[in-house]
């Protein structure tokens, strides 16, 4: 029986990163993925592969509309959705590679096969050839990470019923994509195919698009992705989905109670994401799960199993992949001894529309509920001179601060490279900074970063200098 001192179950952003830090600190450290490759559903069907065919959409859509504004002149693009799959395959081929490598340096040890406990202590691992063998454990992390949502009524058969796994492999640009549901990831895929030449629409259950995130942006993605062509029904529940042959009809009902019917040729359903717990045999080592099937966890992610950890979307919490790899350091530190810790408001979100939309800390909605009195800054995108310069003059920064102590309580931009530019507003509340801090603090021009510091000092009283 081989022995190890840490054992991760699911080699996803959460499991590969704890392992590593579990062998840099010294710990004999195996992991278990069941599939051929590893890097969970973040490397091989979620965050790389997409953000590879919005890239390649992209530029297809600047190819199409754009270039000629800049003098370049192409005379009528094609898309050719096969090849921008296939390289959206090597990226995905490229980056699962590495995680390979990144276990081999660090001496983690890599079990293919499904990993399911024996007790508390013993993992067995069943391999694809019926062969198994037991790993015993000084510690465990369950990383198993989610699987794709859907509503009890819908059958999903894969073909023109999708998930996002689906969508990123489809042999076809749509005639008409039908999205269930207006969160980051069907905005992200509609997005794609939206670009390609599909008509797109979302059906969306609440009254806006990311309804987690603050209210502004909601509105103004909403604003620019109508310009862009997608169109959305709000405030609006589904029903029923049938498929007649190559149709697939979506029947739904609006907020007055009326019918509403969408026919298109696929539909996309993405209404979240729930926890992938199937087949671990958690009962045999007597872990629990909450009301929601999530693996219950203390403040240290640890299970009611006292030897027995888990992270990432397994768990409560945002399903992000950065999220979960903190999580992952987090428990490997704490297992060498170290005392780490996570403040999950400073945890970013991402939605890798065009323009981006990312967002820290809290809501304007929360802090008004909260009670909390607030003041707030804000600067359009097209008010800088990088932006004019790109052409990306979409979007603006929000700052929340403190009435009285100054302190930003959360930031929320939309705009070209926010993505990037969140990090900076991390950064800045990760030390308490005020928003006269950030407003000191020096910028390069020509920027797209600028428009945080214009933010800042509109959200100090003072004057946006460029506004």
């Amino acid at each position: 029986m081989s022995q190890f001192d840490v054992t991760v179950i699911g080699s996803g952003p959460g499991g590969y990163v704890a392992a590593i830090r579990c062998a840099q600190l010294g710990l004999k450290t195996a992991i278990i993925e069941k599939y051929p490759t590893m890097g969970g559903t973040c490397l091989n069907v979620g965050c790389i592969p997409s953000k590879a065919l919005l890239d390649s959409s992209e530029h297809f859509e600047n190819a199409k509309h754009n270039f000629a504004n800049h003098g370049i002149i192409i005379d009528k693009p094609k898309a050719d959705l096969a090849r921008m799959i296939a390289r959206k395959d090597e990226v995905v081929d490229q980056t699962t590679k590495g995680i390979n490598f990144l276990m081999d340096k660090n001496k983690v040890t890599v079990f293919e096969g499904v990993g399911s406990f024996e007790s508390s202590t013993q993992v067995k691992v069943t391999k694809n050839d019926g062969s198994s063998e037991i790993i015993d454990s000084k510690y465990i992390i369950i990383a198993t990470g989610s699987k794709p949502s859907s509503l009890p009524f819908i059958t999903i058969d894969k073909e023109r019923i999708i998930t996002s796994t689906e969508a990123l492999n489809l042999k076809e640009i749509p005639k008409h994509l039908v999205v269930i549901g207006g969160g980051v990831i069907g905005l992200e895929l509609g997005s794609v195919y939206k670009r390609l030449g599909s008509e797109v629409t979302v059906v969306e259950f609440m009254d806006r698009i990311i309804p987690t995130m603050d209210g502004a942006l909601s509105k103004e993605l909403n604003k620019v992705l109508r310009k862009q062509g997608m169109k959305f029904l709000l405030s609006t529940a589904v029903q029923a989905v049938e498929r007649n042959g190559d149709t697939v009809k979506v029947t739904a009902k609006d907020k007055k109670g009326e019918e509403v019917v969408v026919e298109g040729d696929y539909v996309l359903v993405s209404v979240g994401r729930k926890p992938y717990t199937d087949g671990l045999s958690l009962e045999k080592a007597g872990v629990d799960l909450d009301e929601r099937g999530r693996v219950k966890t203390n403040e240290h992610l640890q299970t009611n199993v006292s030897n027995i950890y888990a992270i990432g979307d397994v768990v409560a919490g945002a399903m992000l992949a950065h999220k979960a790899s903190e999580e992952g350091v987090l428990v490997a530190e704490q297992l060498a001894g170290q005392k780490p810790h996570i403040n999950y408001n400073l945890i970013p979100g991402v939605v890798y529309t065009w323009p981006e939309v990312a967002a820290v800390g809290k809501t304007e909605e929360q802090l008004k509920a909260e009670g909390v009195a607030i003041k707030v800054g804000n600067f359009p995108m097209r008010a800088l001179g990088r932006s004019r310069a790109s052409g990306d003059v979409d979007g603006f920064i929000k700052i929340i601060a403190d009435e009285k102590t100054d302190e930003v309580l959360g930031v929320h931009m939309i705009g070209a490279r926010a993505a990037d530019m969140i990090a900076a507003a991390v950064t800045a509340m990760e030390f308490r900074a005020s928003a006269e801090d950030i407003a000191r603090m020096s910028h390069a021009h020509p920027t797209f970063a600028e428009a945080i510091k214009e933010a800042a000092l509109d959200a100090t009283g003072k004057i946006a200098i460029h506004m």
